[in-house]
């Protein structure tokens, strides 16, 4: 039990705006008790009478698509979805009547095991979901038995009442009511990474009426009733009342601590289960992700009713020639087929009664023609798409070992997908770039500091043939090593000796210095944690900006190293005496951060007495609220920060003012009651209290950092530019960031023509400042649109003579471009350019133009990115790919494909991408092949008996066909077989173009296939039937008959299958010689064990082998004639078409066979297609920019 427990004195109340005072009764709390706020919770007795007739569930939460109870149903149910099972199922039941051509066991036992087989796949991954559930549910928290006693238990034991007691780095059981908490004033710091993606901390406070609820005893006698809302899915809404000690208090989303986030920096706090399991919030926000379906298994669904619809043909022309035949056996007492009795028929061969007969043979010829669809189809491809997930999830090419993190398929479904991408968008801000900050500049009074360059600038200075680049080849590291030789520090990239070691104080404007750099030391709401081993002081920010601004303050001399409930302390420089001093400033409110505002503020008292708000934000929000007499630098600063943009930096502008005691006594009054409202309209009011004193500020300078590009990120652009994959970034940063990110790697390049969208007009900022929002939206409209057409006309000028053009649009010109009426006219510009960037993106409009892409190509798209932010358009790309960053896990919990950096998206693409598809995609032609290629023969031997409905083959030979005979190679060749290395896969990546245009796949391939098939079925049944018609067949004299006619075409068939895979792979492996070599062997051997067994089981092919196929040369000499000539016609073609008409992987084929993969003429002749003048990336640059140079020779003679 604890016995008081260290306890932190930290009041934050004055600090936060959303954690002070006591808030009054008002707005939803009326509605406490009415529909959807019915919620009661009898807090510290669960156990109570009336809280067992409230009959809430249990804290046990389940994601298993399966129970032990509806495991079977659900299973089956999802199974006999896909239509050709259910046509199984059906030929199945018609076994079991005298219609059936075959046994009915022998037709039910492969569908039995091909369900059974993805039953079983299914049982699998619903069981490692189970485990997870399992070792949620049994994690262990302390919750109170009674008489003050805790103990710990299982997650799943908690029912709602509980009070329970979370440790510091244990994640929330469920939704608690925060009571009380190692600090004095019951705050506590909650990490919500889990839930919205976000690393920064947030606070929350519990009331102050149970703050003193610090130990364990204190809960003997506690009690109290919540009233509240109704479980729901949102995060940032909670409204209820808690009734203690005989009075109401309200309760906000500020008390409520949500399930699956995480207690950080507060050693422990006590909580009351509000919400339970399924009711939680997060469980309520757990919807299933969309379902997504590749294109080859959409195609492949219509290959599968084309071939139904040939099946429906192929037996209703031969049932009504089998009626027409049936019709005429009897005619004046002459029995035509006298050996079908037609006299004396049941109604199958019944003369009299032809119609009939017909339509029975119809029900026949359904069942034995099913041969024509692969049963086994379906789960051969989930097997394949399984072990190709594996093989992307453990390529060590794709892995991180900064981070130890590899790839991680999260879903097999979509592996071919991958080998098919037409457009990529990507995120900037953590995808593209690092999202590790690092400051690097800075412009105080006017005065530019910070010596450093950026990769944007040496990207710049290359392209303008600038020397500066080359003193600086090894990028920022020379720049992280201080003058001192100090080992780089993480977040400061700075060097300038003007200011470096406390040299600042001998600068014309060191006062300006001093403010500039007190002002980051001060401006934030980051945490120091001091290790108690070495004394260093690191730092828990809300964000890698902040978090840069205050480890640059204390390396220039301004060290932030103590924060106390309503004080800031800091050591610095004292200009006076040269030496350090402790200063300590009052903190009386911090003025939050968030989307609207643009900017974050603090109110502090000097140990002078000065009230100073501190204040630093977004050029556009902070420009306009400079006092006159303030900006004294604004124009020599504005010079700086459109330098710092042009170099691809984040900027903030950084400002004070002085407040006098009136002024803010007002100002703090109406403060607390803003903070104090709980009604809808609380933080619009809060702003409007802000905006009134964030005015006439004096400007200090602006900040710049760095968001530094990943590594590979340019050569990996390069690479998929050369493919032919269109890439657009969509980012929330501002114009000119973007730009010169773009530029940095190679998405835009010198000469390439801009056309730029914007609504920065003069005539819009009119409008704007009018404020008529009618008339501001018609003219935004009609400039966005003047402005597509004119953009239009420039593509449309220059279609003669190919130029690059690169889309550049803001966010609020993309809200005006998405309407219904603009965004295909939108669409058609951007699809006519070389590279689109998407400015001051919000998350929605991210996922609609992600949509728009995807809807108005009708081509395959994927969206990458890192952050929560992103989750909208990662599900709403064909392929969403999460990178595993710093932002949080919410974009990788979204994503079918996780990697941990955007350069593995090259090999993923270009290498797994391209082997996927073209592995399904000759697997599923083959497919096709080879059950036509037997179900055919099936046909042609029913015609040649006058379509009686008697299959050619025993019915074991029916059965075991697909599951034994045929499809271990094709599925082998699914996982193993590549048409090039990926070293050729990288040299030519124009070779990726095959999938996107969708070759190996396309209606003539797959009819090709097709007809292939015909045509071995016809050689083999004509030769075979020709070959045994008349003579004798072995040294009795004895003629063949159906059960040697079908062993012999049966085993014709399984040799030119086999051998057609042999010669449709590209690279043997001992597995695919292993299963090519073994289906033959295996039939042998079937043939030799099933003609073993009893005559009544083994049937007609009761020692086939041994007494009638194996004894006569006949046989031997027909199974090799017969599979040679099935396989002529393909080796002919493809010879023909390799030799005068090959396809792009031929000719690579052929040269790596030549060993001429290494003339550089010849290869450079391959990959000419790779660079057209619509190109993006480095190598595209470098040969505009040689285009350009040969141009000026040209001229100039």
């Amino acid at each position: 039990m604890r016995g008081g427990g260290r306890r932190r004195k930290l009041h934050f109340s004055k600090i936060y705006s959303f954690t002070c005072g006591k808030s009054s009764m008002r707005d939803e709390h009326s509605q406490i008790g009415g529909p959807g706020y019915s919620r009661v919770v009898y807090c510290n007795e669960p156990d109570s009478f009336e809280a067992h007739m409230r009959n809430y569930g249990d804290n046990y939460v389940r994601s298993t698509k399966y129970t032990v109870a509806t495991f079977l149903p659900k299973s089956l149910f999802e199974q006999f979805r896909r239509v050709a099972n259910f046509y199984f199922l059906v030929t199945g039941t018609l076994a079991f009547t005298p219609l059936a051509p075959f046994t009915a066991v022998s037709a039910i036992i492969p569908l039995i095991i091909v369900i059974g087989a993805t039953m079983v796949k299914e049982g699998i991954e619903d069981w490692r979901r189970k485990q997870q559930d399992i070792e949620v549910n049994n994690r262990k928290v302390n919750v109170h038995y009674g008489n003050g006693v805790f103990d710990y238990t299982a997650w799943r034991n908690l029912r709602v009442g509980d009070i329970v007691r979370v440790e510091k780095d244990e994640f929330f059981p469920t939704d608690l009511l925060l009571l009380s908490s190692s600090y004095d004033d019951a705050i506590c710091y909650v990490e919500t990474m889990n839930l919205d993606g976000e690393t920064n901390l947030k606070l929350k406070q519990a009331l102050e009426v149970t703050s003193f609820l610090q130990e364990d005893s204190k809960f003997n006698d506690f009690n109290a009733i919540v009233k509240c809302e109704d479980p729901n899915a949102n995060l940032y809404s909670f409204v209820g009342t808690m009734e203690f000690d005989k009075q109401q208090f309200p309760l906000s989303p500020q008390q409520l601590l949500l399930r699956d986030s995480k207690l950080r920096n507060t050693d422990y706090i006590y909580g009351a289960v509000i919400f339970t399991g399924p009711d939680t919030k997060v469980i309520q926000n757990s919807t299933a992700p969309p379902s997504k379906r590749s294109r080859v298994e959409k195609k492949m669904d219509k290959i599968i009713y084309f071939l139904f619809c040939v099946l429906f043909t192929m037996a209703f022309v031969g049932s009504i020639y089998f009626g027409i035949a049936t019709k005429d056996d009897l005619n004046n007492g002459i029995m035509k087929r006298w050996y079908l009795r037609p006299d004396n028929s049941r109604i199958f061969f019944d003369a009299k009664r032809a119609p009939y007969a017909a339509i029975y043979h119809f029900l026949t010829a359904l069942m034995l023609y099913g041969y024509f669809i692969p049963i086994s189809l379906y789960v051969s491809i989930e097997i394949v798409k399984v072990l190709q997930s594996i093989f992307i999830n453990q390529d060590i090419h794709m892995y991180y070992e900064e981070s130890d993190k590899p790839a991680h398929a999260r879903t097999s479904n979509l592996n071919e997908e991958l080998g098919q991408v037409d457009t990529i968008l990507s995120d900037k801000t953590g995808t593209l770039t690092c999202n590790s900050m690092e400051f690097i500049k800075c412009s105080v009074a006017g005065t530019a500091y910070g010596r450093g360059y950026t990769e944007v600038e040496r990207a710049m200075g290359r392209r303008n043939g600038s020397p500066l680049v080359h003193q600086h080849l090894s990028g920022g590291d020379n720049l992280k090593d201080s003058t001192d030789g100090k080992a780089p520090i993480k977040g400061f990239n700075f060097k300038d000796e003007r200011v470096m070691n406390g040299n600042w104080v001998n600068e014309p404007n060191a006062e300006y210095i001093q403010k500039f750099f007190s002002l980051l030391a001060i401006c934030h709401t980051a945490i120091p944690e001091v290790d108690e081993a070495t004394g260093n002081i690191s730092y828990e920010a809300e964000s890698p900006d902040e978090a840069a601004f205050v480890i640059a303050a204390r390396e220039l001399g301004f060290e932030f190293y103590k924060r106390t409930q309503t004080t800031i302390s800091l050591r610095e420089l004292d200009p006076v005496s040269g030496k350090k001093v402790e200063r300590t400033y009052s903190l009386l409110n911090v003025l939050e951060f968030n989307s609207t505002r643009k900017r974050m503020s603090v109110i502090v008292r000097s140990e002078g007495g000065k009230i100073l708000l501190l204040s630093k934000g977004a050029d556009n929000v902070m420009l306009e609220r400079l006092a006159r007499n303030g900006s004294d630098f604004e124009e020599e600063t504005m010079e700086h920060l459109n330098e710092y943009a042009d170099a691809g930096l984040r900027t903030l502008i950084l400002a004070y003012r002085e407040l006098d005691e009136d002024e803010y006594k007002e100002f703090n009054q109406n403060f607390i009651k803003a903070k104090n409202s709980v009604s809808a309209e609380r933080e619009t009011v809060i702003d409007e209290v802000t905006e009134k004193i964030e005015k006439d500020l004096i400007l200090l300078g602006a900040t710049a950092v760095e968001d530094k590009l990943q590594n590979g990120v340019p050569d990996c652009i390069d690479k998929l530019a050369q493919a032919g994959i269109k890439i657009w970034v969509l980012t929330g940063d501002k114009m000119e960031t973007a730009i010169n990110i773009g530029f940095a790697c190679s998405l835009l390049r010198q000469g390439m023509k801009q056309i730029v969208i914007t609504l920065e007009s003069p005539e819009i900022k009119v409008l704007e400042k009018e404020g008529e929002k009618e008339a501001i939206a018609t003219a935004s409209k009609g400039s966005v649109l003047n402005q597509i057409n004119r953009g239009k006309a420039q593509l449309t000028a220059s279609s003669r003579n190919p130029e690059a053009f690169a889309l550049i649009i803001d966010g609020k010109s993309l809200a005006y471009a998405l309407e219904d009426d603009v965004k295909n006219l939108f669409l058609n510009l951007a699809i006519g350019c070389a590279s689109v960037i998407c400015c001051r993106s919000s998350p929605k409009q991210k996922a609609l133009v992600t949509r728009l892409v995807k809807s108005g190509t009708g081509k395959t798209t994927l969206a990458i990115g890192d952050g929560a932010n992103d989750v909208g358009m990662l599900q709403e790309a064909d392929i969403g790919v999460g990178i595993s960053g710093v932002e949080g896990m919410q974009a990788v919990m979204s994503s079918d494909i996780a990697i941990a950096q955007f350069q593995y998206l090259e090999r993923l693409l270009l290498v797994h991408g391209h082997w996927c598809y073209r592995r399904i995609s000759s697997m599923i032609c083959y497919f096709f092949y080879k059950n036509i290629a037997f179900g055919f023969t099936l046909f042609l031997y029913e015609a040649h008996t006058s379509f009686s409905g008697t299959p050619a083959y025993n019915d074991w030979f029916l059965s075991l066909y697909n599951v034994f005979f045929s499809s271990l190679p094709v599925v082998a060749m699914g996982v193993f077989d590549q048409d090039v290395s990926a070293r050729f896969c990288f040299k030519f990546p124009l070779l990726y173009q095959e999938g996107v245009q969708n070759i190996l796949f396309s209606w003539r391939r797959i009819f090709g296939w097709m007809l292939n098939g015909f045509t071995t079925a016809a050689i083999i049944f004509f030769f075979c039937t020709k070959a045994l018609a008349h003579q004798a067949f072995n040294s009795e004299g004895k003629t063949a008959g159906r059960d040697i006619l079908g062993a012999t075409m049966y085993t014709c068939t399984v040799w030119v299958v086999n051998l057609q895979m042999a010669l449709a792979i590209s690279y043997f492996t001992l597995i695919q010689h292993l299963f090519i070599w073994g289906s033959i062997a295996l039939w042998y051997i079937f043939l030799l064990a099933y003609g073993a067994m009893s005559p009544s089981l083994s049937t007609t092919a009761y020692k086939i082998f041994i007494e009638a196929l194996a004894p006569t040369p006949s046989f031997w000499l027909i199974t090799i004639f017969v599979p040679v000539s099935g396989l002529i016609l393909f080796f002919t073609y493809s010879a023909v078409q390799m030799r005068f008409f090959p396809m792009y992987h031929r000719t690579i084929q052929w040269i790596r066979y030549e060993g001429t993969s290494n003339d550089p003429k010849l290869c450079d002749m391959v990959r000419q297609r790779s660079l057209r003048p619509q190109t993006v990336g480095f190598t595209a640059r470098l040969a505009a920019r040689a285009n350009r140079i040969k141009d000026r020779h040209h001229n100039r003679r």
